[in-house]
């Protein structure tokens, strides 16, 4: 609940603190004293719209703020919470506009956007005045209206409902984005088909690109290379010269090396171990000529097999230009393009799924619709037969509300219903939609019977005020307006702004704004009336105040509205 307002410089409002409590709180006043700019500072405090003209002559700003209790798991300190404020000794909320139309807002201490406030103000108050009918004027309000009212089991039949509807919307898009991709699919099952054909008839091995680069490089080099491995071999194992006679080679001088120092070497130990090492050289020289005498060997010139590397190698390159720099890579590429075929081999097997899939959830729509539209029809009978009765305590006995349910022709979130609450403002007329039948002042009264009707059911917020909801009325029907506030204050805390003093006296807590001299309101201009001072106010709305009469009359009220 809003335990209290204070304004600062608000239109004729110099500085006024209204503390509110539960049950029923009325603000009465003499005209132009200031009670619309209550209701109008709570408004900005709840996010609605500021501009300058409300700021007080002479003044910087107008200042509006308001400190609420709320229970633990309020679902506006959750909001709170996640804007950064601090509601650990309730919530405290600031609105600011200033003398230029800037404004500001504060939550819990902390600055936040003012459409935080308006998010709050969802789960904090329903304001209701002649120009504020906002849960009257939006068609979604009238079905949310008649879906909170319809219990549990409407709850869980519109949740049955979102909940298949969402898996046929997500169904429905996937199949038609198979359908759409369909040619495109079968157009990359081929291109992938072919790649795979063409890597399939030429088999590539792992690696054999690079072992044919080699292999293309020596055959390519086979008269140099063979050459050079002549010219080692001859060096070595030694060759006739030019004019045909022998010539030594490597090994042929370290054998005589070998035979010298091992005439000598017994005689000194040093020159033997140099006789060691020679010998190995030349064992290790005859391996060496012996290998080149192989390599030479088999060291044939084969221009047929270089041509049959060199066309292998272009047949690989082809592949590798298409599909990756090396075969090693081109091999990736098809594993992956295998697995890609099996799932696009797949779709039409996926498309034939969803279809049956997207029929039977279909099936299950149309079935959890017409549930959820039967429960909503039982409910809207019920709730308009209660508001009507309701409408007879308020000085419109003779209208009738309907709740109407249709078929909307389509599906949507919150199944294929239209809902619209209408109004037949007489015997013989033809129920309208409630905002187009009903007067200003038949509009408030509508909404209250709304809110009373549907309290112990719904009860959303936990604070509603009223500005004027008795407009147009008065004498008993006055009295019964003020009873009905009365009976939805016994759920909420509910705050009114009234001229009448039948509705006044149904009050738990009367608050009397006063204009001070200078035609400003102070903080000592908002008090709250006990005893005579309430009589007499009570005296003053009658409109004999100070008369003895008046102030029986005044008494009169209060004793009748106590039973």
């Amino acid at each position: 609940m809003i335990e209290e307002i204070r304004i600062r410089d608000l239109g004729v409002i110099d500085d006024a603190v209204l503390p509110l409590h539960p049950g029923l709180t009325v603000l009465t006043g003499e005209t132009g004293a200031g009670k619309t700019m209550v209701v109008t500072g709570l408004g900005l405090l709840l996010g609605g719209r500021g501009d300058s003209g409300l700021v007080r002559a002479g003044a910087d700003r107008a200042v509006v703020e308001g400190v609420l209790d709320l229970p633990e798991g309020h679902p506006a300190l959750a909001r709170a919470g996640d804007a950064g404020a601090d509601v650990g000794d309730g919530l405290v909320l600031v609105r600011s506009v200033s003398a230029d139309g800037r404004s500001r807002a504060h939550v819990g201490g902390r600055a936040a956007p003012v459409g935080v406030l308006a998010e709050l103000a969802e789960h904090l108050v329903a304001v209701h005045g002649q120009a504020d009918q906002w849960r009257l004027r939006r068609s979604d309000q009238h079905r949310e209206v008649v879906d909170a009212f319809g219990g549990v089991d409407l709850a869980t039949a519109l949740a049955a409902y979102r909940a298949v509807h969402a898996e046929l919307g997500a169904a429905e898009a996937e199949l038609a984005h198979l359908r759409t991709a369909a040619a495109e699919r079968a157009r990359e099952a081929e291109s992938l088909r072919a790649g795979l054909e063409r890597i399939e008839a030429l088999d590539p091995q792992p690696g054999e690109d690079e072992v044919l680069r080699m292999e293309s490089h020596r055959l390519g080099h086979a008269e140099e290379l063979r050459g050079g491995a002549g010219a080692a071999h001859d060096a070595l194992a030694g060759a006739d010269d030019a004019s045909g006679m022998p010539a030594p080679g490597v090994l042929e001088a370290l054998a005589v090396a070998s035979a010298r120092l091992s005439a000598v070497s017994g005689s000194d130990p040093a020159l033997a171990e140099i006789g060691t090492r020679v010998d190995e050289l030349r064992y290790l020289a005859a391996d060496v000529a012996a290998d080149l005498g192989s390599y030479l060997a088999d060291a044939e010139v084969d221009p047929a097999r270089l041509e049959q590397v060199e066309q292998r190698r272009a047949a690989l390159g082809d592949l590798t230009r298409l599909y990756g720099p090396t075969v090693d890579a081109v091999l990736a590429w098809g594993r992956d393009a295998a697995v890609r075929v099996t799932e696009l081999d797949g779709t039409s097997e996926r498309i034939d799924e969803l279809e049956q899939r997207v029929a039977d959830l279909a099936a299950a729509r149309e079935a959890a619709a017409g549930r959820l539209t039967a429960l909503r029809t039982a409910a809207a009978g019920s709730l308009g037969a209660r508001i009507t009765d309701e409408l007879g305590h308020l000085a419109m006995g003779s209208a009738t509300v309907t709740v109407a349910v249709e078929d909307a022709g389509r599906f949507g979130a919150d199944g294929r219903d239209d809902v619209e609450i209408r109004l037949a403002s007489g015997s013989g007329t033809a129920p309208r939609a409630v905002t187009r039948a009903a007067s200003g002042g038949e509009l408030s009264r509508v909404m209250l019977a709304i809110e009373v009707a549907t309290a112990s059911e719904v009860s959303s917020v936990p604070t509603f005020v009223f500005d004027e909801v008795d407009a147009g009325v008065g004498g008993r029907a006055a009295l019964d307006v003020g009873a009905r506030l009365a009976a939805l204050a016994r759920h909420a805390q509910v705050v009114v702004v009234t001229h009448l003093a039948q509705v006044a006296a149904h009050a738990d807590r009367h608050l009397v704004v006063e204009r001070s001299d200078d035609g400003h309101v102070t903080r000592s201009g908002v008090h709250a009336v006990e005893g005579e001072a309430r009589v007499a106010e009570l005296a003053r709305m009658l409109g004999g105040s100070g008369t003895e009469a008046a102030l029986e009359h005044a008494r009169d009220l209060m004793a009748r509205a106590r039973t």
